[in-house]
């Protein structure tokens, strides 16, 4: 898919990756298109401050092969945002994505993320802002709800509020996030999912385009929330199992590839990076979950793993070892 296709009307569902902090990095994402072309990939979330203040080339560059591409974008000044948003599209992203869904104490310190929930009006006038800028989609992905704001009518009221700046696309991932009580990590596992809300949200507002994300790891239950949502993203399973993503091409009829093959074409990317410096350690741990699940999985990730490969040739020798 090229990036000057409009990703909502090529099809008429999406499968989309989550940004997740340290995990959807360039590399990652690489490897993970080669699993199948038509899967959305999302950035880690970016902070403004970053992109305005810090290594713009550093936090924005992507691999062309990465199309289609969303930037996802922290922060909660509007005019920030515009910058950003702008910048992004000038960069070649297809998309921009808010995150009004993150948990962390770090982030709700600086006003970014799940927080922000409870401030609707501001994440509008952030979203028309961002609009207002750029010709490419401004979406937000948030949660069902925060702390004391857990009902279903608190949520809509968060998508209606957003919504009327013309924003159709929203990201719901289907559990709360308890941000006086919960780590991060309790936040993704604690509370329950309530894909029900998701469900009913888009039976509402048929009119806007809904994305459920929070737990879903196999192409069944992938096409079971399909039947009742425009798309689904798809988190740490993603990561962990890549292959699913290959499984996923049956939804657009799509051959499997060969893990083997697959490798065959990350070999040279993986060449090329260690020629611009990269560490080997910080480009296996992206590819240790290759062959989840089937007999030869734990050799490779210790053949991998824990200072094992030192070298290109040492991957290659891992590849004939369970081959």
């Amino acid at each position: 898919m090229n990036k000057s296709d409009n990703l909502e009307n090529t099809k008429d569902f999406r499968i989309s990756v989550a940004p997740m902090m340290d995990w959807t990095t360039k590399d990652y994402r690489f490897f993970a298109r080669l699993f199948n072309p038509h899967i959305v990939l999302y950035t880690e979330m970016v902070t403004t401050g970053a992109i305005i203040y810090g290594d713009a080339k550093r936090h924005l560059d992507f691999n062309q092969q990465e199309h289609p591409i969303i930037l996802q974008l922290g922060g909660s000044n509007p005019k920030d945002l515009a910058i950003c948003t702008k910048m992004a599209e000038d960069w070649g992203y297809d998309e921009v994505n808010l995150n009004v869904g993150c948990p962390s104490d770090r982030v709700q310190n600086n006003k970014i993320g799940a927080c922000l929930m409870a401030e609707p009006d501001l994440v509008a006038e952030c979203i028309s802002e961002m609009q207002h800028v750029v010709n490419i989609p401004v979406h937000v992905k948030h949660r069902i709800g925060i702390d004391d704001m857990q009902s279903y009518e608190e949520m809509l009221h968060f998508v209606d509020t957003v919504a009327k700046t013309g924003c159709k696309h929203f990201v719901v991932h289907a559990r709360i996030a308890l941000l006086k009580g919960l780590s991060p990590k309790e936040n993704r596992d604690i509370p329950p999912l309530r894909y029900e809300d998701v469900y009913r949200l888009k039976q509402e507002r048929p009119n806007l385009y809904i994305e459920i994300n929070g737990g879903i790891k196999t192409v069944a239950e992938t096409r079971n929330h399909l039947n009742h949502v425009d798309g689904v993203m798809i988190g740490r399973e993603a990561y962990h199992n890549p292959f699913l993503l290959a499984e996923l091409g049956e939804l657009w009829h799509l051959d499997l590839p060969n893990r083997f093959e697959i490798m065959e074409q990350m070999l040279p990317y993986i060449e090329k990076r260690l020629a611009e410096g990269a560490p080997l350690s910080i480009l296996s741990r992206h590819i240790l979950g290759l062959f989840q699940n089937l007999p030869g999985a734990r050799k490779w990730r210790q053949a991998l793993s824990g200072g094992n490969a030192k070298s290109l040739n040492d991957i290659e020798k891992a590849i004939e070892i369970i081959r």
